[in-house]
């Protein structure tokens, strides 16, 4: 299980990055993931950085 670090303006997340099911830009260069199991949740920083964050694990 691999976990990676997610920057939020409301406080870290750690996620497990094959529980990642999609990602979508959201206000104010935010990004939304979509969780397997869970809700939506929203972090800091841009779909492309996101998406770089969870492959480089």
């Amino acid at each position: 299980m691999k976990f990676v670090l997610l920057k939020s303006r409301g406080g870290d997340y750690m996620v497990v990055a094959q529980n990642v099911a999609w990602l979508r830009s959201h206000e104010n260069g935010q990004t939304k993931i979509g969780m397997i199991g869970s809700e939506a949740i929203q972090v800091s920083g841009t779909i492309e950085e996101t998406a770089a964050a969870i492959l480089a694990g």
